[in-house]
Order: structure tokens, then C-alpha cells, then sequence
């Protein structure tokens, strides 16, 4: 009789959809074609798992919900951008005010950096080829670089335009047309706010994520929308603030000028932080609330690991941290058990988008490896 010690088959496993190897029945019993049949019975009532390297993330359908959710977000706050911003035109010109055109010139920046964004995000879906290997990911944060370039772009002018009335005091402004406009304005922002508000904004909830606590990073191109209108909707209110003024006090129409110099000035300030976190995803720094230290010690406390080198923690995007390591573990046990507790720690632990693990033998290292020095603070 032909002996099956050395051989396996495969078991559908109807509840996981797909083929898993039963280790239990490679001595008790032959391979079969017979599809009607039950498994063989499992021993000591354990289940058997698949240890391939992407099952235990869950990081591909939550890419695909933050995507989608992006997207509904930004085209509904496009639709409402855009209708206040004709209603914003047409109040800004009958009203001769400097200040609405300011706050409606802020919108058109808003619809273009949610065009960008939108595009950006349907790139970002599109798979990897041999030329781009990790995807469109770097998209969504190009997407969001110029959106914060359109802002300063349309900034700069308006403070020139603010400047130029400081200078020529020959205007007339509408005080009624004015608030009504600012007004509606003030709504929209509201309204708009409401629509791209997401619950993580900082590092603070991120930085649960090295405890194993899975929040999700905010959206780049979400957060810089959001930022957008931040700003805008304070420049609303100083403009409905202005209106205010001239409608009761024309003499004092110089401060429809002052207030789009000031707020114009804010809005800058409220795209640094954006830009900073930009820059450190596309100079490959460590990914917003991960913490090195922590990600080491994490790795270091697997049994059987005895060190490590050439950690590498970055991200594809806001959203998609990739981690490389290299361990060294102990003579006395096997390396692919740890390969497969490590894998688990990761993705599980840090909820990472791709990870790359490297298990190497204790004689294989060498200490005066320039490669293999550990960073610096």
C-alpha cells in the first residue's frame, strides 16, 4: 500500500472560502476525490489557520471604506461649494466688496482642491503595474501639495487686491448685499464643515495604534479640504463681521480691506501643519503616530528574537505605513515560527499596509555593518 506520511491534500474550508491544508489527516487516511465528503476531523479541537503573509490584515477593505467615504464627502461638499460659490460671485459684485470676492475667491480655491482631490483619490484606486510596483497611493498626497499651493496661490493675490484699497480709498460698498451675502457664506461653511469632519484630526488618537488599537489616520485629501474650509468659514465671519460694520458705520469701510489682509494671513498658518505631514510621507520620515522605539520593543519582545537592524518605518500615503525589518533570532528555535508570529504582531499590532520581514541567523550578522546601525534620534 502506498504510504501518504510525506504527502498532503487540500481541504475546502467553505466558511473562509478557500483552500486550507489539513495536517491531521496526511497519516490517517488517503487523498479522495469525493467533493460530497466532510473534512477529516481535526485534532485536539484546534482549528487550522492560514499563515500566508496578507490574511491577518485588514488594511486592503478598510483602504477600499475610507476611499469610498472620501469620495462621497468631497462630492457633496463640491456640489454645495459650488452653488454658494455663484450665489458668493454675484453678491460680491453687486455689493462692490472686496472682502465677499475675497471669501468667493477662497471657494473656487475650495472647488479646485476638491477636483484635485477626487482625482487624486480615483488614481489612488488604480492597481500597481511593473513601472509603478506600490500604486497610485502618492497621488492622493500630490492631490493634496497642490491643493495648499492653490491656497497660497489665491492668498497671495487677494492680499495684493487688500493692499491696492489701502492705497486707493475710492469705493463705494452695498452694507445690505454685503451681509446678505457673508451670511449665506457663513452657512456654507458650516454646512460644508459638517460634510468633510472626520473624528481623528491629530496624533493623539494615532498614536493608539501602537498599543493595537485600530484608528483609522485621517484622509490627506480630507484633512486638506477640511482645512480649507476651516479657513474660510473664519474668513466668513470676518466678513460678516465687516458687513456689519458698513452697513451701520460706512465711513469705515476700510476695514473690508483690513479684514481680508488679516484672515488672509490665517489662512496661510492653517496650512503648515498639512504641509509638514505632507513632506514627511514624501521624504519617507516615520508615518504619523507610530513611534520607532515603540515598534522595536514591540518586535524585540517576540520569543525567540534576539535582535534587530535596518528598520524602516514610512508610508505610501496618510493612510498606508509599510514597514521592512530584519531580525536575528536565537539558534534554538525555528526561524518561520517566528516569521509567522512576527507577521501577526505587525499587522495585527500597528495595522500596517505591507510589511517585509527578513528572519537571519546570529553568524550571519556583523556589528560594524555601516547598513545595519541603528538611526539616530
Amino acid at each position: 500500500m502506498e504510504k501518504y506520511g510525506e504527502k498532503s491534500h487540500l481541504v475546502l474550508e467553505k466558511k473562509r472560502n478557500s483552500y486550507l491544508l489539513s495536517q491531521a489527516s496526511w497519516m490517517s487516511q488517503p487523498p479522495t476525490s469525493d467533493e460530497g465528503k466532510s473534512p477529516p476531523p481535526e485534532t485536539n479541537g484546534t482549528s487550522t489557520t492560514n499563515s500566508h503573509c496578507h490574511n491577518n490584515s485588514k488594511t486592503l477593505e478598510q483602504r477600499h471604506h475610507e476611499r469610498k467615504q472620501a469620495q462621497r464627502r468631497l462630492a457633496l461638499a463640491l456640489v454645495i461649494c459650488i452653488i454658494f460659490l455663484v450665489g458668493e460671485v454675484v453678491g460680491g459684485y453687486l455689493a462692490r466688496s472686496l472682502a465677499v470676492m475675497t471669501d468667493a475667491a477662497h471657494l473656487l480655491a475650495d472647488v479646485t482642491s476638491f477636483l484635485i482631490s477626487l482625482c487624486s483619490l480615483w488614481l489612488s484606486s488604480r492597481p500597481a503595474t511593473k513601472k509603478l510596483n506600490f500604486g497610485w497611493y502618492r497621488a492622493e498626497i500630490l492631490g493634496a501639495l497642490f491643493s495648499v499651493i492653490i491656497t497660497w496661490l489665491v492668498t497671495g493675490i487677494l492680499v495684493y487686491l487688500a493692499c491696492e484699497r489701502f492705497i486707493n480709498v475710492d469705493y463705494e460698498i452695498n452694507g445690505v448685499v454685503m451681509v446678505i451675502t457673508s451670511a449665506c457664506a457663513v452657512v456654507a461653511n458650516i454646512i460644508m464643515g459638517l460634510v468633510l469632519h472626520q473624528h481623528s484630526h491629530g496624533a493623539t488618537q494615532l498614536q493608539h495604534s501602537a498599543e493595537g488599537n485600530h484608528h483609522h489616520r485621517p484622509n490627506a485629501s480630507i484633512r486638506a479640504a477640511f482645512i480649507h474650509v476651516v479657513g474660510d468659514f473664519l474668513q466668513s465671519i470676518s466678513v460678516l463681521i465687516s458687513a456689519l460694520v458698513i452697513l451701520f458705520k460706512p465711513q469705515y469701510k476700510i476695514v473690508d480691506p483690513i479684514c481680508t489682509f488679516i484672515f488672509s494671513l490665517f489662512v496661510l498658518g492653517t496650512t503648515f501643519k498639512i504641509l509638514r505631514d505632507i513632506l514627511v510621507v514624501l521624504m519617507e520620515g516615520t508615518p504619523l503616530g507610530l513611534n520607532y522605539n515603540a515598534v522595536k520593543e514591540k518586535i524585540l519582545a517576540v520569543n525567540g528574537v534576539k535582535a534587530l537592524h535596518s528598520l524602516h518605518l514610512w508610508a505610501l500615503s496618510m493612510n498606508q505605513v509599510v514597514l521592512t525589518v530584519h531580525v536575528d533570532t536565537v539558534d534554538t528555535v525555528d526561524p518561520q515560527q517566528v516569521l509567522k508570529e512576527l507577521t501577526l504582531l505587525v499587522y495585527k499590532t500597528f495595522n500596517v499596509h505591507s510589511a517585509t520581514i527578513q528572519v537571519e541567523q546570529h553568524l550571519d550578522q556583523e556589528p560594524d555593518c555601516w547598513y545595519c546601525q541603528e538611526p539616530k534620534d
